[in-house]
């Protein structure tokens, strides 16, 4: 970015001289080194030994007060550390003060200068601290004093500070700089007219934790997939440290809803995933104080909502818009980003900002952020650069009634490296309050508002390093805070650039890191399968917001970098879903055989779960209507389903075979708008069908036998009348008796050859079809379990 106010109504600065002047030492340096060493092959060791002013490590652990007036003295504290191969002796740690630099861009250059080519002399005098011997590898603490009045500083700017080691050693028995570490010092005693407006946000935002399931008692007690969160919760933990941080200083929060609910259900009973079983929660109190703590802080305090849980803006333009379905989670997340918020916080927050990630923005983002339903995006100077001399006004129109909110990137990436070392996270604060000063001395006499975007999840340690700077500005002396619903509103600068880059400068590194499409293509299947089992649910809501947040989850910004865990996840949930909707089925049935021209074909479907099923079908149908028809004359037929949880029910449909064969029979679910619901189960069915030929045989063989029922009755008949006559006779050669027993021999005769008479072909066993009943259905029966 050029910045001519660096360097406005100057000619060769003494910076500049003095920046030019090592430049040129530094390039010749190489050329130096290699006529030093000659032809000799420098061996290993050497490569990797410090030499020269790189010999001792000099780290800034303290410098205070950051940003001195009049009448404070400076105290630097630190360690130095031999890194050479000898001990140094006769070392002394001194203080030198550069000169005032102009612009942000002198900055920048400071900060990346090496070598001691240039640098002033030191302060001196009493003012320093002798080391007799510093053996290699082992630190030796120091600490200077300075009174501001004796380190020369004039004009109000920036100066560039810095602390040396001199010292000697036996290959070098000469005083040489053999270490230094530079800073910068921010002088600006007095209050400036116009103070720069200065947003500082502060994000409260983690990874995914909770999982789609739920428990079947009543209150659905959640399922966390570990129990990481505690650990950012409890005391000393990262968003522990933010809470209270945050409420000390000046800043807008800036919250996903998701964290809100997620740490809202560990308070109560929930449970952790452990291998394949799930244990029981212990950590309510830290989410329950952390809450309490996060309440207070933000009463009265401005709270920006993003839409819940922080969808990948850039993922979803680049990879997602072209899925059906895909965009259509924004606008819920947005909504119930607001109720969330409102709910646990009981502060009304901002729905109206997006917040891609790095700010990067294209106009493709733009579109999928304002679908969202946001009418500001927060994004970079990076990303919408500006040809000024000065650094503008945050807010930028963008067209269509959108508005671009232009964090300022150096001080926005300040604060991004490791900051769990003190020497680190004192360099940094204060080149943020450098760089902070510098915008307000660009054009003091012309107020902006600027906007400090920082990094999404900052580490505990990166949160501290934040604080103490904010602390810093506390005199408002050269700014004054502001929220970025104030930033938003701000008049902007009708110089700065309001066009927004096309899809080629979106970078590279982040495009990488995107969803692909198959997440988007995953995530439409999942919430397809969830459309089709809530509409058979007698209490879908059971379902619907535990799933609903779970593929919103999927979509997060907080799976970039971490793709596996992010397919894992989906992948979980999917499973779960997925055995959830197979809890209502269909029963296998065996082969079926109908006997006679009409029987029942009773078809069972099992409800698992714990809540009743309604809005379904059965629908069964015939592969050859011409041998099977269903319910009449159809090739198809169907009845409508509902059961309550835990039971199973035995629907019936009449079948009416025409012809003998077997027949392939489908049974099959569906929704109540026609889409399949499971797996169709097919079974056959034996027709076996009694013809009129068959009948008029059956009649023919009934009527022989009663007419020889009728016959055996009057033989029976006429022999007992014969043998009351023959006992009324008294004398005879016997014959009557003989008689008789003819007579009675001829009737058993005739009675062996009935028992014996072949009935034909015996008739089907029972057949597995109960007879034609057109009773409806009864009560589901409980499931055996």
């Amino acid at each position: 970015m050029a910045e001519a106010a660096d360097f406005q109504g100057m000619g060769h600065s003494p910076a500049r001289r003095w920046l030019r002047r090592t430049a040129s030492v530094l390039a010749g340096a190489p050329l130096l080194a290699g006529l030093l060493a000659g032809t000799a092959a420098p061996t290993a060791q050497a490569a990797t030994t410090a030499t020269g002013s790189r010999t001792v490590h000099v780290s800034l652990d303290t410098l205070a007060p950051s940003a001195p007036v009049k009448g404070d003295t400076l105290t630097v504290s630190g360690t130095v550390t031999n890194e050479g191969k000898n001990p140094i002796t006769d070392a002394q740690v001194d203080l030198r003060v550069g000169p005032r630099m102009y612009g942000r861009t002198a900055i920048d250059d400071a900060a990346e200068r090496t070598g001691t080519s240039g640098d002033v002399a030191p302060i001196g005098g009493k003012f320093k601290v002798t080391i007799p011997k510093l053996a290699v590898g082992i630190p030796q603490d120091f600490a200077l004093s300075v009174p501001v009045s004796k380190l020369g500083l004039g004009q109000d700017g920036v100066y560039q500070l810095g602390v040396s080691l001199t010292g000697q050693t036996s290959s070098a028995p000469y005083d040489q700089v053999l270490g230094i570490q530079r800073t910068f010092l921010p002088w600006q005693p007095d209050a400036t007219e116009e103070k720069t407006q200065l947003t500082v946000l502060w994000p409260l935002i983690s990874s995914t934790h909770l999982s789609a399931e739920t428990g079947s008692d009543d209150q659905q007690t959640p399922v966390f997939e570990n129990d990481d969160l505690a650990e950012e919760l409890a005391p000393g933990g990262r968003l522990e440290q933010l809470v209270s941080l945050g409420n000390q200083l000046p800043v807008t929060w800036v919250i996903d809803p998701d964290l809100l609910a997620t740490a809202d259900a560990m308070t109560k009973n929930y449970q952790v995933r452990s291998g394949d079983t799930t244990v029981p929660g212990k950590n309510q109190a830290v989410a329950t104080k952390w809450l309490d703590s996060l309440e207070k802080a933000v009463r009265g305090r401005k709270v920006v909502a993003l839409p819940f849980a922080d969808p990948d803006l850039a993922s979803l333009a680049h990879r997602g818009k072209d899925v059906s379905g895909a965009l259509s989670h924004l606008q819920p997340a947005t909504d119930v980003a607001g109720k969330t918020v409102e709910t646990i916080l009981h502060v009304k927050p901002s729905v109206d900002f997006a917040w891609p990630v790095d700010g990067a923005i294209d106009p493709s983002i733009v579109d999928v952020a304002t679908s969202a339903g946001a009418h500001e995006i927060i994004t970079r100077s990076d990303n919408l650069q500006d040809n000024l001399p000065y650094t503008p006004t945050a807010a930028r129109p963008i067209g269509g009634g959108t508005t671009a909110v232009v964090a300022d990137t150096r001080l926005s990436t300040a604060f991004q490296g490791d900051m769990s070392e003190a020497g680190a996270s004192t360099l940094a604060v204060q080149k943020f309050l450098a760089q902070s000063l510098a915008v307000t001395l660009q054009n003091p006499e012309n107020q902006r508002s600027i906007v400090v975007a920082p990094q999404r999840m900052p580490s505990a340690a990166q949160a501290q390093s934040m604080a103490r700077a904010l602390r810093g500005l506390d005199p408002e002396r050269w700014t004054e805070p502001s929220d970025l619903i104030a930033a938003a509103a701000a008049t902007p600068d009708s110089d700065a650039t309001t066009k927004v880059p096309g899809s080629s400068r979106y970078p590279k590194k982040l495009r990488d890191q995107e969803l692909p499409t198959e997440v988007f293509l995953d995530i439409k299947e999942t919430q397809e399968r969830l459309d089709n089992f809530k509409a058979i649910l007698s209490a879908p809501d059971r379902v619907a917001a535990p799933f609903g947040n779970a593929i919103a989850r999927s979509m997060s910004a907080s799976w970039r970098g971490e793709p596996d865990e992010a397919q894992q996840y989906r992948d979980t949930v999917e499973n779960y879903l997925v055995g959830l909707t197979t809890e209502v089925q269909l029963i296998p049935k065996s082969v079926l055989t109908l006997s006679g021209r009409s029987a029942t074909i009773p078809v069972t479907v099992q409800n698992q779960l714990l809540q009743g099923v309604q809005n379904l079908v059965l629908r069964l149908k015939s592969d050859n209507p011409t041998r099977l028809k269903l319910d009449g004359d159809q090739a198809v037929a169907e009845q409508p389903i509902k059961i309550d949880g835990g039971h199973s029910q035995s629907v019936k449909f009449t079948g009416a075979g025409n012809a003998n064969g077997p027949v392939q029979v489908t049974a099959q679910l569906y929704t109540v708008d026609g889409t399949p619901y499971g797996s169709p189960m097919t079974f056959q069915v034996k027709v076996s069908e009694i013809t009129p030929t068959v009948m008029l045989v059956i009649a023919g063989g009934v009527l022989l036998l009663v007419l020889a029922g009728v016959k055996m009755y009057s033989q029976r008949k006429r022999a007992v009348a014969r043998k009351a006559a023959a006992e009324d006779t008294d004398g005879g050669d016997g014959s009557g008796a003989d008689g008789n027993a003819r007579d009675t021999q001829s009737t058993d005769d005739g009675a062996r050859a009935v028992e014996d008479t072949d009935p034909g072909q015996p008739s089907d066993p029972t057949p597995d079809t109960g007879p034609e009943s057109t009773d409806a259905s009864g009560a589901g029966e409980k499931v055996d379990r």
